[in-house]
């Protein structure tokens, strides 16, 4: 892609939406092979972008999804002992005596499983989606920045293996807890806003060609409405695209406060944010949109 419109052009081939700003990062991300930093709140299309990424450029998604103790043999490699196991029995019941020969044939890249790190470095083209890198802790931040800065990975047994071609990378974050500045200079970063209504609207037609205009509108209104109500878990975009498919599977063609009530469950996840919903005026939020 030769500039910033025409990833922009490509991005919203697959259906995903970028302003000017994100299609600039995403131009300069895969000319200067530099990862991308996405951080805002969930829902808002950080992960969404890495899947429309790999869709526009054809390449695979590989995803690493963290979690609280991950480590690099969750996230790199890992040997298949079973199976080395399994060829030390034979070769015993074969007479194989060569204890370095049994050795070598153990550590044989056949016998190496390769999770999503290494998976992303052998594969050329590809995208590399490290989601909620936020939940990692430090030790493994400081392990992914020093294969980020060279994008190879030694391996004792089999010696050193470099991505003949570096992976474009997603990193993602909920901002649960600050990432080290270290691994942020090492991307380019993009902040995650909530869209405005124009655009959050655009979104949900886009995604949702079935669901009519007034309900798309109407939904709009409502999830953003709910996003100034101060809740535990602000709606994000995803879950508007949710509550409105919910309501054309009830066959809505539009909602009214009574029916938003009752679907509530498919756009906010806590008791205390569907208390404080039901309190909302959600009629007069209706009254003001939800026209075509």
């Amino acid at each position: 892609m030769d500039d910033p419109e025409q990833v922009r052009a490509r991005l919203e081939e697959t259906g995903y939406l970028v302003d000017e700003g994100l299609a600039v990062t995403c131009f300069l991300a895969l000319r200067l092979h530099r990862p991308l930093f996405c951080e805002g709140d969930a829902g808002v299309g950080k992960t969404a972008l890495a899947t429309a990424l790999a869709g526009a450029l054809g390449a695979p998604l590989i995803r690493l999804q963290c979690h609280e103790g991950i480590d690099a043999s969750q996230a790199l490699y890992d040997w298949d002992f079973p199976r080395q196991l399994l060829h030390l029995r034979a070769a015993e019941a074969a007479g194989v005596q060569d204890a370095d020969r049994l050795e070598s044939e153990l550590y044989d890249r056949r016998f190496l499983i390769a999770r999503p790190l290494l998976q992303a470095l052998q594969t050329q083209p590809s995208v590399l989606l490290v989601d909620e890198i936020d939940r990692a802790d430090d030790e493994f931040e400081a392990f992914l920045l020093e294969l980020l800065s060279e994008y190879s990975v030694t391996i004792p047994e089999i010696g050193t293996l470099r991505a003949g071609e570096p992976p474009v990378v997603v990193l993602t974050s909920n901002r649960t807890r600050e990432v080290h500045d270290a691994l942020k200079r090492r991307c380019l970063y993009h902040w995650f806003d909530h869209p405005s209504f124009a655009r959050e609207l655009a979104i949900v037609r886009r995604r949702l060609p079935q669901v009519s205009a007034r309900l798309a509108e109407q939904v709009t209104s409502l999830a953003q409405a709910l996003r100034g109500a101060d809740l535990l878990k602000p709606p994000g975009v995803a879950e508007t695209i949710d509550w409105a498919e919910a309501l054309a599977a009830l066959g809505a063609n539009e909602v009214d406060a009574e029916l938003a009530v009752a679907t509530l469950g498919s756009v906010l996840k806590y008791r205390e944010d569907t208390d404080r919903a039901r309190g909302l005026d959600l009629a007069a939020v209706l009254s003001t949109r939800g026209t075509t």
